[in-house]
């Protein structure tokens, strides 16, 4: 199997805390070159080796060396100095930054038909209303961007940094189709992009579908290029998704299986010619697709690897991969987990989104059947009621409607809560705080858990619960 995809970093859309300019010292490890110099944290880097802190890969080309000559600024006297670093093989510099980006992001310039900032309810926090589209955090972070707003120079940096890969949202090649999906600048976008792969600068590419619009004939047009283009070395198909608020979408796939199946069926000849000449899928369909389909979802080498697993790509195969995975090698944990719950008149119920439903049943079956029966242990699906539409992934469950649908009396439950409902700040999209959602729960008499939508994380949450259940709700 390969390397685990949950561990890779994600972008928090959602965040609340206030961004500054300048690329200001968050930490400095003690005893490192940053310490030696007399570097502070609150202090700003403006310049190393004369270039000016853009962003963090600036920091990481310039101060690739031995030695880097830094300008810092501290605002504890207002003076600006001038500082050497110097390092040995392979020694880090220790100091960290407040951001990744010194300069501020760079926001999205288009209209694209489907964005889903123009799907949200009016009282949505400012911070979730930020269209990013900038290609750095396509590198860094793995966002992906139109690439319609990139200057020739920003171009070139990508092409001589060897910035890749570059996460790129397609959707459409013909400019009939992409100018009205996209806006007056999509071209720009195809201009770079084809620069960008004329380069060998590796791309994962996206296609939000759109029913009526950029399915079919056009599908088939965009799917040729990609083909032709081995750059892209992945492409993801997702579909179009909409909440209650949108004033031009009412529905998508997820009401036409034929539709979905069509997709599928569409895709099958491009995966094969793939994994014929190239040893891999390389064209692949979100989750949503096999879902709304009602088809298996495919085999793990279908994934090549999982490029794209935070775009809902193989999301599900995995993990039914890893329910099986600890029926075979974890099932004595399973089954004193259960039976310790069971013992106290406990049960937990494993929170998902309606979409993650039938996986964490599948979970939960493996449980019972490793605990002969005895595993009081229930998925619980949350409906989104505050999106509407057909959002019904975990990511996405508010408190609000958490709160009216699980139980009033959850004496006996511990509820285990999937951490992406909350941001780095603590916050769900609806602006509850985790402690406010916790003592609410506890109020109603449950215990409260928290674990990573993944079969292992799962366990080790309810495991952990069970082990205090036996020092506190022993009778």
């Amino acid at each position: 199997m390969p390397l685990d995809p949950k561990q890779e970093r994600r972008a928090d859309y959602a965040s609340t805390r206030a961004r500054a300019d300048g690329a200001w010292i968050a930490r400095v490890v003690e005893g490192s070159p940053a310490w030696e110099a007399g570097l502070e944290p609150g202090m700003r880097v403006d310049t190393v080796n004369g270039q000016p802190m853009e962003d963090i890969i600036t920091w990481r080309w310039e101060a690739d060396g031995s030695v880097a000559e830094l300008e810092v600024f501290d605002p504890a006297d207002g003076e600006e100095y001038l500082c050497e670093l110097e390092r040995e093989p392979g020694q880090d510099w220790g100091v960290e930054f407040t951001d990744v980006l010194f300069d501020g992001i760079r926001t999205c310039v288009n209209a694209c038909q489907f964005c889903f900032m123009a799907m949200l309810p009016k009282e949505a926090r400012a911070s979730l209303m930020l269209r990013d589209d900038d290609y750095r955090l396509s590198f860094l972070q793995g966002n992906f961007v139109t690439l319609t707003n990139v200057s020739d120079a920003d171009v070139e940096r990508i092409i001589s940094c060897r910035l890749e890969p570059m996460n790129v949202s397609i959707h459409a090649v013909s400019p009939e189709v992409r100018v009205p999906l996209i806006g007056r600048r999509a071209m720009r976008g195809m201009e770079v992009l084809e620069r960008l792969c004329d380069a060998g600068i590796e791309v994962h590419g996206q296609i939000v579908l759109c029913a009526g619009i950029n399915d079919g004939a056009e599908l088939e047009r965009t799917l040729a290029w990609v083909e032709a283009h081995p750059q892209v070395t992945s492409l993801a198909i997702v579909p179009l998704g909409y909440t209650k608020y949108s004033t031009r979408f009412s529905s998508s796939f997820s009401e036409d299986p034929q539709a979905s199946r069509a997709v599928v069926r569409m895709l099958e000849p491009y995966q094969q010619r793939a994994r014929r000449t190239l040893g891999i899928t390389r064209f692949q369909l979100s989750d949503e697709f096999y879902l709304d389909a009602d088809l298996p979802i495919p085999a793990a080498d279908t994934y090549d690897g999982y490029p794209q697993f935070y775009d809902g790509i193989g999301m599900l195969r995995y993990f039914l991969d890893e329910v099986e995975e600890l029926r075979r090698t974890r099932s004595d944990e399973l089954r004193e987990t259960a039976r310790a719950l069971a013992r106290h008149g406990r049960h937990a119920l494993l929170v998902c989104g309606e979409a993650a439903y039938g996986v964490y049943g599948e979970l939960c079956r493996a449980w019972g059947a490793c605990a002969e029966g005895v595993a009081p242990i229930e998925p619980r699906a949350i409906r989104n009621d505050y999106y509407g539409g057909d959002v019904n992934v975990t990511g996405l469950i508010v408190a609000q409607d958490l709160l009216a649908q699980l139980p009033a009396d959850l004496h006996d439950a511990l509820v285990v809560l999937p951490d992406v409902m909350f941001n780095f700040d603590k916050l769900t999209l609806d602006g509850a705080s985790q402690a406010d959602v916790v003592a609410e729960l506890e109020s109603r008499g449950g215990a409260v858990a928290f674990a990573t939508p993944s079969p292992p994380d799962l366990l080790e949450a309810v495991r952990e619960a069970a082990t205090v259940a036996r020092r506190s709700w022993s009778s």
